[in-house]
C-alpha cells in the first residue's frame, strides 16, 4: 500500500468543507478518531478516490441502509456520516483499490449536489453535546469495565484494547473505540454514530456491552461445560483402566464379577421355589457372559433383583385369639355389630382349620362408613402386615399383571409390588374401590383380578414380568366397594359380600363422641379438658348440617368448629370453651338441611319415594302434572329403561282402575300426563319407584295431596301388586334423616324390619302393603286400613335406645 503525500489533518478550529464527495459504505460505519481499511470496487467509487487523492484527500463516508443495493443513491444513504482523511492507497491487479482512512468528525448531509460521476453533497458538522456530570463519569467507568470484561472473554480482541480504553478520558472517543472494535450490526453502529448527546451515547453503549457480556459469558460457559465433559469422560476411562489393572494385580477380578458373585450369594440364601430357582440360575448364567455395557445387562440385573427381593417363604405368625379380636374391633369401630360378628366367625373357622385362606371378604357400603378402616382393624387383630392398593379408575390390565420384560421400563404389577413392600407372604391385602375398575383397549383389569382373587387359581398366580408362578394362597384379601352393580358377576361370585349400611343418628352421635371429637381436638392442638361438645350440639350438627350415610361430612363440620375454637384460644379470648347449640349455629351459620318433604309435597301430584345410591339411601320426589292432550305419557329426569317401564306400568294401572279409584274415566283420555323426577342431571334407574309414581298420578287426578309424613317404595305390576325391593335399611335411614314419620314397604320385605336398629323402629311407623290400593289409602288419606306395625311403647323404646 503506497503512502500518499503527508497532509496535516484539519484541526479543531479548521472548518469542515461545505462540499464533499460522498463515498457509500456497505455494512461499515467509520467513527471519528478511528482508522479503517476499505475495499473500493465500483467504478464511480474508484474515480471518487482518485479525485480525492489528488486534492485535499477528504471524503464523506456514509453507510448504506440496505447492503443489497448495487449503486446506492442519496435515498439509500443514512443522513449522518463521518468526514475522513485518506492516508494510504493501494491498487490491486484486478482493478480495485484498497485505502486506509481516518475518521475526523461527524457530519450531516444537508444538500444533494451531484450524482454523476459520483455522489457529491453539501455537509455540515454535527458536534458532540457534552455536559460534565456525575452521571457521565459513572457511565464512562461502567463502559470501561464492561469493555474490559468483553476483551477478557472474546479471543479476537487484543488485550491492549483494554488498556487503551482505560486510558481514554474523552467519553465520546471511548464510545467510538468500543463501537469500532465490536462486531455489531450496521443499524446499531449507525445509531451510536447519530447520537450527538454523549450521555445518551454512553447509555446505549453500556446497554450493548451488557448484552454482549451476557452472550459471551454464556458461550464461554457452554464451551467450558463441553470441555469439562470431554475431560471427565477421558478421566473416567483412564481411571477405569487403572482400576481394572489394580484388580487384576490383586486377583480380585472386575466389578462386574463382584456384582455377579453378590447375586449368586443372595440366590443361594433365598428360599425360592424350584421353578423360580431354575429361572434365576439360568438368567444369572446369561448375566455372567454379558459385558456390562450391553443393553440387556441392566434388564437381566433388574429382573434378578426383583426375584430376590420378593418374600419367598417369609410369613408372620397369626394371633387368632377371638376375645382379643372382638376387643380390637370394638376399640376401632362403634356399632357395626353384625359386621364384627361376621369377622369373628371368619377368624373362628380359620382357627379351627389352622388356615386363614378362604372366601374373599368384600365390604360394600356408602362412603364414610368405615370399610377401609375395617381392613386395617383385621390386620391389627390377627397381627399381620397391612398393604392397600386402590384400583379405582385402573384401566390397564398390566397394572394388575405387570408388563412383559420386552418393553422398556417394564415392571411387575401392583400385586407383586405390594407383596415386596409387605415383606411377607401372608399380609392383609386391601383392594380398595374394586367396583370402579375400568375397561378399554388396554385390556380388562377386572378379568385379570379373577386370577388374583380365585382361591383355586391364586396359588399359582403368574405375573407377566416375573413369568413365574407365585403363591398368593396365604394372603388375606379384603375388598371394598360402594355398589355391587358395577362389579363383574364372575368376580363377585368369588367374594363373600358383607353390607355396611349408613348410620342412624344415635350411631353417628356415638362415633362422633368416641372417635371424631378426640381426633379433631388432637389434630387442631386443643386439649380435651379445655374444649368440650354438648350432646345437643353434636346432635344439632348431625341433624341440620349433615345428611349422609357415613360420617365424613360430619367430621368436616366438627373440624370447622375446632378451628373456630382454636382461634379463640390463639387470640387469648378464652381459657375454656364449651360448644353448645348457640355456638354451633353462630360458627357454622344457617342450617344446611331442613324439612324439604313438607314443602315439596304440599301440592297434589307429588309423592315421596325412596332410593339407594352409591353414597347411601336418599329420598326421591316424583312429580306429575297434566295438560290437554290425548292420554299420552311423558317421563323425564334422566331415567333408565327399567324406571321408565315402571312409570308406564303405573300410568296404565291407574287408567285401567280409574272408576274403582273414584276418578273420571275421561280425565286421562283428554289429558297428557308428564311424570318428572327432579335432579335431572343424576342418572336414575330401578323398579322400586313404581308405587310412588302411581301415587303421584292418582294424587294429581284426584287433586288430593300426598301426606307429608309418608315415604314409599315398592315395585308395581300391571295387576296392582306391590313386589319386594332391596336396600330396605338404606331407604329407611334416608327417610328418617329426611324427617318422614311413616314408611310404606312391600309386605314381602317384612323380615328385614327385624334387622333395623331399635332407634329406627321406635321413631317410624311401617305400613306393609300387598296392593297399590293399600298404598294409596295410606298415602292419600293418611290412615291405612291394612295391617300396621305400631311403634314400640315408650318404655320399650327407652330400653332399646343405646346408652
Amino acid at each position: 500500500m503506497a503512502d500518499l503525500p503527508d497532509l496535516e489533518p484539519p484541526g479543531e478550529e479548521t472548518p469542515v468543507p461545505a462540499r464533499l464527495p460522498v463515498l457509500p459504505l456497505k455494512e461499515t460505519v467509520v467513527y471519528p478518531g478511528s482508522m479503517a481499511p476499505l475495499a473500493i470496487g465500483q467504478e464511480r467509487s474508484i474515480r471518487l478516490v482518485d479525485d480525492v487523492a489528488g486534492n485535499d484527500r477528504m471524503v464523506a463516508l456514509v453507510a448504506v441502509r440496505d447492503a443489497e443495493t448495487d449503486e446506492p443513491g442519496f435515498d439509500d444513504l443514512y443522513e449522518i456520516g463521518t468526514v475522513a482523511l485518506v492516508h494510504k492507497l493501494l491498487r490491486v491487479p484486478d482493478g480495485t483499490l484498497r485505502i486506509l482512512v481516518q475518521g475526523l468528525r461527524r457530519i450531516r448531509l444537508t444538500e444533494r449536489l451531484e450524482e454523476e460521476p459520483y455522489l457529491s453533497a453539501g455537509v455540515e458538522e454535527v458536534p458532540d453535546v457534552l455536559e460534565e456530570s456525575p452521571n457521565v463519569t459513572a457511565l464512562t467507568r461502567n463502559v470501561q469495565n464492561l469493555f474490559g470484561r468483553i476483551v477478557e472473554l472474546v479471543p479476537y480482541l487484543p488485550e491492549e484494547l483494554q488498556l487503551a480504553a482505560a486510558n481514554l478520558d474523552d467519553p465520546s472517543a471511548l464510545c467510538h473505540l468500543v463501537a469500532s472494535t465490536l462486531r455489531l450490526r450496521t443499524e446499531e453502529k449507525q445509531r451510536l454514530l447519530e447520537l450527538a448527546d454523549v450521555e445518551a451515547r454512553l447509555r446505549e453503549t453500556s446497554a450493548i456491552l451488557s448484552r454482549e457480556v451476557e452472550v459471551s459469558e454464556l458461550g464461554s460457559k457452554i464451551q467450558s461445560q463441553v470441555h469439562s465433559e470431554m475431560e471427565k469422560g477421558q478421566r473416567e476411562y483412564f481411571l477405569r483402566q487403572q482400576l481394572k489393572a489394580i484388580q487384576e494385580e490383586l486377583g480380585e477380578g472386575d466389578a462386574d464379577q463382584a456384582e455377579v458373585a453378590e447375586l449368586r450369594e443372595r440366590l443361594d440364601s433365598t428360599p425360592l421355589s424350584e421353578e423360580a430357582r431354575k429361572a434365576a440360575t439360568r438368567e444369572l448364567g446369561r448375566l455372567e457372559r454379558l459385558p456390562s455395557a450391553a443393553a440387556e445387562y441392566g434388564v437381566i440385573r433388574t429382573y434378578l433383583d426383583w426375584i430376590l427381593s420378593l418374600p419367598w417363604g417369609q410369613t408372620t405368625k397369626d394371633d387368632l385369639d377371638l376375645r382379643r379380636a372382638r376387643r380390637v374391633l370394638d376399640e376401632d369401630h362403634f356399632d357395626l355389630d353384625k359386621v364384627k360378628e361376621r369377622i369373628v366367625e371368619y377368624l373362628a373357622v380359620s382357627k379351627l382349620k389352622n388356615d386363614l385362606s378362604g372366601p374373599i371378604l368384600c365390604f360394600v357400603g356408602p362412603p364414610g362408613v368405615g370399610k377401609t378402616s375395617l381392613g386395617q382393624s383385621i390386620a391389627r387383630t390377627i397381627g399381620r402386615k397391612f398393604v392397600r392398593i386402590s384400583v379405582g379408575g385402573v384401566r390397564d390390565e398390566a397394572e394388575i399383571r405387570g408388563h412383559r420384560r420386552t418393553y422398556i421400563g417394564a415392571m411387575p404389577g401392583t400385586v407383586i409390588r405390594a407383596l415386596r413392600d409387605a415383606e411377607a407372604l401372608n399380609p392383609v391385602f386391601l383392594i380398595d374401590e374394586i367396583d370402579k375398575l375400568g375397561t378399554d383397549y388396554r385390556g380388562d383389569p377386572a378379568s385379570a383380578m379373577l386370577e388374583v382373587l380365585d382361591p383355586e387359581q391364586h396359588s399359582t398366580f403368574r405375573d407377566h414380568y416375573l413369568d413365574l408362578p407365585f403363591d398368593l394362597s396365604k394372603v388375606l384379601f379384603v375388598c371394598t366397594a360402594n355398589q355391587l352393580e358395577t362389579i363383574p358377576p364372575a368376580l363377585l361370585d368369588r367374594m363373600d359380600v358383607i353390607h355396611l349400611s349408613g348410620y342412624t343418628e344415635d350411631e353417628k352421635y356415638g362415633i362422633a363422641r368416641r372417635y371424631l371429637v378426640p381426633k379433631q381436638l388432637e389434630a387442631h392442638g386443643l386439649q380435651a379438658g379445655k374444649v368440650s361438645f354438648s350432646e345437643r350440639a353434636l346432635r344439632l350438627v348431625i341433624r341440620e348440617y349433615t345428611r349422609e350415610a357415613g360420617v365424613r361430612n360430619l367430621e368436616r363440620q366438627l373440624a370447622a368448629l375446632c378451628r373456630k375454637a382454636a382461634r379463640q384460644f390463639a387470640e387469648g379470648k378464652v381459657k375454656r370453651v364449651r360448644i353448645g347449640e348457640t355456638r354451633v349455629r353462630s360458627w357454622l351459620g344457617a342450617r344446611r338441611f331442613s324439612g324439604e318433604v313438607r314443602k315439596r309435597t304440599a301440592d297434589p301430584g307429588v309423592a315421596t319415594g325412596l332410593a339407594v345410591t352409591a353414597v347411601g339411601g336418599d329420598v326421591l320426589f316424583i312429580e306429575a302434572t297434566a295438560f290437554p292432550g290425548r292420554g299420552r305419557l311423558t317421563v323425564t329426569g334422566q331415567l333408565g329403561e327399567v324406571m321408565q317401564e315402571s312409570a308406564s306400568a303405573a300410568h296404565s294401572w291407574v287408567r285401567s282402575h280409574a272408576e274403582q279409584l273414584g276418578l273420571d274415566p275421561l280425565w286421562f283420555s283428554e289429558r297428557d300426563v308428564h311424570v318428572h323426577v327432579p335432579a335431572g342431571a343424576v342418572p336414575k334407574d330401578g323398579p322400586s319407584a313404581g308405587v310412588a309414581m302411581a301415587t303421584a298420578i292418582v294424587s294429581l287426578a284426584s287433586a288430593r295431596p300426598v301426606s307429608e309424613e309418608v315415604a314409599m317404595t315398592g315395585e308395581i305390576t300391571l295387576t296392582g301388586q306391590v313386589l319386594q325391593i332391596g336396600g330396605v335399611r338404606e331407604k329407611v335411614l334416608a327417610a328418617q334423616r329426611a324427617g318422614v314419620r311413616r314408611v310404606i314397604l312391600p309386605r314381602e320385605n317384612e323380615p328385614e324390619l327385624e334387622e333395623l336398629p331399635a332407634e329406627i323402629r321406635g321413631k317410624l311407623d311401617f305400613i306393609l302393603a300387598d296392593t297399590v290400593e293399600q298404598v294409596l289409602e295410606a298415602a292419600l288419606d293418611g290412615v291405612a286400613s291394612v295391617e300396621r306395625r305400631p311403634r314400640p311403647a315408650a318404655a320399650e323404646r327407652q330400653a332399646a335406645m343405646p346408652a
